[in-house]
């Protein structure tokens, strides 16, 4: 077997996350391992837990988990995360080490190897009501230390990019822009069974609009709920995801001011393997977020043939792309129209939705392993020629 690299990554999420960042990072972990199978993978991770959603993974023979070596690392690993593991990536030989969730060590500058953060979002400065004052300090100062240290960063969005060079500096240069894609789960035919027994699991109504996601002022679940009273009576809104209280309490008071009664319904801790049938059943998804780094559930509705609306004002056209009408956040008439349109023209429902799964079909893992390693080619020789100087 031809020898290849050894690339190291930032394991925490993908060992102990289930949806999320944890996401992302097993796909990045699994694209590329599946598409570069002679270079070695290892996760570097604080502690080991149990995840299904990781183990198909640990079968490659290309994948491992490393967790910290010392005793010192494993009783404070949020110091061997953040300062220790950079002794750790010489031991281990990496040629490369990967931050997935926009950080890399603080210790990184000493790093033995060329090193890549992926820069999901800036929302806490865009938002800050939703970030406690410690949480922004704390990012700000860590994550845009990470972007400036790193020998490359991924942007997930071209909105991400833009953020990092106004708010940050960040030269343009060294920021490539690799959309990731979601799950293979959504790409997936759902079939007749799995929809009746999801039909049945959450009793959902025959006409419903669904919307996933935190329940959270930037993520904008009320437009939809104003809008509902507007639409026909037999159509639902189902919102997954758990959120924030007070968000939830102003969602509560309007389907009561409104007087919506049982048309709107919570679920919370779905499983991740449901959310294909859960969009596939309803009528539209919603994805309202006044402002995102991407929109993956946009993306992940797209796969499944479900068309969505989404607002303007971020980046949500480059999740969504043909596959959604786009309102202002706060037009509440537009999204009623949107709706409506969506709801009584079968063939507009079914252009949109085709546009949709065309859109999807462009985020292919093959695209985003051959950008991705791209730019590990280009950390690498970025870092080998600083070296030399």
């Amino acid at each position: 077997m031809t020898k290849g690299i050894v690339i190291g990554y930032d394991g925490k999420r993908a060992v102990q996350n289930m949806t999320g960042l944890g996401n992302y990072s097993r796909v990045v972990v699994g694209t590329m391992s599946a598409m570069y199978p002679d270079n070695e993978y290892v996760l570097m991770a604080p502690r080991m837990r149990e995840n299904p959603r990781l183990e198909p993974l640990l079968m490659r023979e290309n994948v491992r988990v490393v967790t910290p070596a010392t005793a010192i690392g494993r009783g404070l690993p949020w110091w061997w995360r953040s300062v220790a593991m950079t002794s750790q990536m010489a031991e281990l030989g990496l040629d490369l080490y990967h931050g997935l969730s926009n950080e890399i060590p603080l210790s990184a500058g000493m790093a033995p190897c060329a090193t890549v953060v992926t820069v999901h979002d800036l929302i806490w400065r865009k938002f800050p009501q939703d970030y406690s004052a410690p949480d922004r300090r704390l990012y700000e100062w860590k994550y845009g230390r990470s972007a400036r240290l790193a020998t490359r960063v991924i942007a997930i969005s071209e909105r991400t990019r833009r953020d990092m060079m106004e708010l940050w500096g960040i030269d343009p240069d060294k920021i490539d822009v690799i959309r990731q894609g979601c799950d293979p789960i959504f790409s997936r035919p759902v079939t007749y069974e799995d929809r009746e027994r999801c039909r049945s699991r959450y009793s959902l109504p025959q006409r419903y609009i669904l919307s996933v996601g935190t329940l959270q002022w930037r993520k904008n679940q009320l437009l939809a709920v104003k809008a509902l009273s507007a639409l026909p009576p037999d159509v639902r809104l189902v919102l997954v995801g758990g959120g924030r209280a007070d968000y939830i309490a102003e969602i509560e008071r309007c389907i009561a001011a409104e007087g919506l009664g049982d048309r709107v319904v919570r679920l919370q801790n779905v499983p991740f393997d449901d959310l294909p049938a859960l969009y596939a059943l309803s009528v539209f998804a919603s994805y309202t977020s006044r402002y995102e780094g991407f929109g993956l559930p946009l993306l992940e509705a797209a796969s499944t043939g479900t068309p969505s609306i989404a607002c303007t004002g971020s980046c949500l056209e480059e999740a969504g792309g043909e596959g959604a009408v786009y309102v202002d956040p706060d037009d509440v008439r537009g999204y009623v129209q949107a709706a409506l349109k969506l709801l009584d023209e079968p063939s507009f429902h079914t252009r949109l939705a085709n546009k949709g799964k065309r859109h999807a079909a462009r985020f292919t893992p093959d695209a985003f392993a051959c950008e991705t390693m791209k730019t590990y080619n280009k950390a690498i020789l970025d870092f080998s020629l600083k070296g030399l100087k």
